[in-house]
């Protein structure tokens, strides 16, 4: 099938149907239905990220907008209502992105951080909303040395990059250099400088992962306004950018062009995991040659659209094994742009086959992405945010994937031995009875812009066959894994499987 890109857009949007019938991995036309529109519909909504903020089983949705408010809706078997006030979050002030949530402090509960994004730059600083127990949220960023001032923030990664089995901060700033912040038992301290990942270029996307599998987190950077984006690999002492030599670094933009969203997964079903990068200017996919390299695939693979890419975040929405991607973009000028999203539907060869047009349903974001399977039936949901248009409001469109292909899929949520979710960055491979690899998902350290999730691993399935899963955690003392077999998908249908880190042990 080809790809319907933005030329196709415009001349042949009525032909979707019939390429697709021709296809030999089709896709499956989604089916997705717009929930609560009203308690939606509130203008200039910016940031997306969803977490189980009091433990009581569902994911909960944290939104900021550009009036200040923070909204908090929480989710009562799949009905979202706006508690933001009533726990502390506030109404209005200055603009907040990059909403993160992470427990800095080690009491389970998962705390929220946002970044300030108004100008002068010299009056901004972030916020960290400690959670009192999953009834309210006290604002202490000052005290635990998380202000982060003068900086325009636009994401942020909690997540353990020296294996201390503490949460520590990275903080991404269109303005002022990066920052990132080591955790000693509750409060942080900067090291940024010590560590050598000091970066001035504007970035507005950060994703951490283990590319050279050699048990440390390293960090991608998408970066803004004709600067080149980053790799800084984890030396265990410090960081070193190898984007320069690895082909990663996009050189030669344009003043107005760069990197501005990034997304981790294995969208090959390889083991390894990918980056892609959303662009303003031509999109970028890297795939993971195993050996500490990349190649640039975009093109090849369908997905190299250009224009004005936002964000970007991979999952399964047809359950058919394969990742799928939706990337939020816009058109238009400043206070005219109007979304022009993008589903790019895994052909499972390799390749993509863009399935949206402007007049989808789906075509409804231009800033954070999260698939996120909120109402526990097995097939992910789309949440997205719609900052610069003027009709404003954010989007929760329920998958009405259709039984048996729904319930084919299983939900993993990674905690640590205490039973804390603090292993952002954990890798989760799925293998069949032959010992064959099945599909690989990462843990995820924020979801690159403007969006992020503190939330089970979701595998789509091509069967229900049963499965072997395993946990690979980074430590102190090297990786160690989990594996759990004989797993069977019908019995977590409604549930995720749980897998700690207690009894993890080095691979033989």
């Amino acid at each position: 099938m080809q790809r319907l890109n933005k030329r196709a857009w415009k001349i042949a949007p009525l032909l979707l149907v019939g390429l697709m019938a021709s296809a030999a991995h089709a896709a499956t036309q989604p089916a997705f239905t717009a929930m609560q529109r009203e308690t939606f519909a509130i203008a200039g909504s910016l940031s997306n990220a969803w977490a189980d903020f009091d433990k009581d089983g569902d994911l909960d949705l944290a939104v900021s907008l550009k009036s200040g408010e923070v909204r908090l809706y929480r989710n009562d078997d799949g009905v979202l209502t706006n508690i933001g006030a009533a726990v502390g979050l506030p109404t209005t002030g200055k603009e907040v992105r990059g909403l993160s949530w992470g427990d800095f402090n080690g009491d389970g509960y998962l705390d929220l951080l946002g970044g300030s994004n108004v100008m002068p730059v010299d009056q901004n600083r972030s916020f960290i909303w400690k959670n009192d127990g999953g009834k309210r949220f006290v604002e202490v960023a000052a005290e635990i040395g998380l202000t982060v001032p003068g900086r325009i923030s636009r994401q942020a990664n909690w997540v353990d990059y020296d294996n201390d089995g503490q949460v520590d901060l990275y903080t991404s700033n269109r303005a002022g250099p990066n920052q990132l912040f080591h955790n000693q038992g509750g409060v942080f301290s900067q090291v940024f400088a010590q560590a050598g990942v000091t970066d001035a270029r504007p970035t507005v996307g950060s994703c951490w992962f283990d590319y050279n599998r050699d048990g440390k987190l390293d960090l991608f950077l998408a970066n803004q306004s004709g600067a080149t984006d980053a790799l800084w690999r984890n030396d265990g002492t410090g960081f070193t950018d190898v984007a320069p030599s690895l082909g990663l670094a996009a050189p030669g933009r344009k003043p107005e062009d760069g990197g501005v969203g990034c997304a981790i997964g294995d969208y090959d079903n390889d083991g390894k995991f990918d980056i892609f990068v959303a662009v303003y200017g031509a999109n970028l996919l890297y795939r993971n040659n195993g050996d500490g390299s990349f190649t640039e695939v975009a093109k090849a693979a369908g997905v190299d659209d250009a224009g004005h890419a936002v964000a970007a975040s991979w999952g399964d929405y047809d359950n058919d094994g394969y990742l799928d991607l939706f990337v939020t973009s816009y058109e238009g000028e400043p206070g005219k742009q109007t979304p022009l999203d993008l589903l790019y539907h895994n052909n499972g060869k390799g390749g993509f086959d863009q399935i949206l047009t402007r007049e989808s349903l789906l075509n409804a974001g231009d800033h954070g992405v999260e698939w996120v399977d909120y109402n526990h039936d097995g097939a992910l949901d789309l949440s997205v945010m719609r900052g610069y248009s003027p009709e404003g409001g954010h989007f929760l469109f329920r998958n009405d994937l259709a039984a048996p292909a729904r319930a084919r899929s299983l939900s993993v949520l990674v905690l640590d031995a205490r039973g804390r979710y603090t292993r952002a960055g954990a890798e989760v491979r799925l293998y069949d009875r032959a010992g064959h690899i099945l599909a690989s998902r990462l843990v995820s350290t924020g979801g690159g812009y403007n969006a992020q999730s503190a939330a089970p691993v979701h595998f789509g399935l091509k069967s229900f066959d049963s499965v072997t899963v395993e946990v690979s955690f980074m430590t102190n003392d090297g990786v160690k894994t989990k594996t759990v077999r004989n797993v069977d998908p019908k019995a977590f249908s409604s549930k995720a499987l749980v897998i700690r880190e207690d009894g993890a042990s080095k691979p033989k």
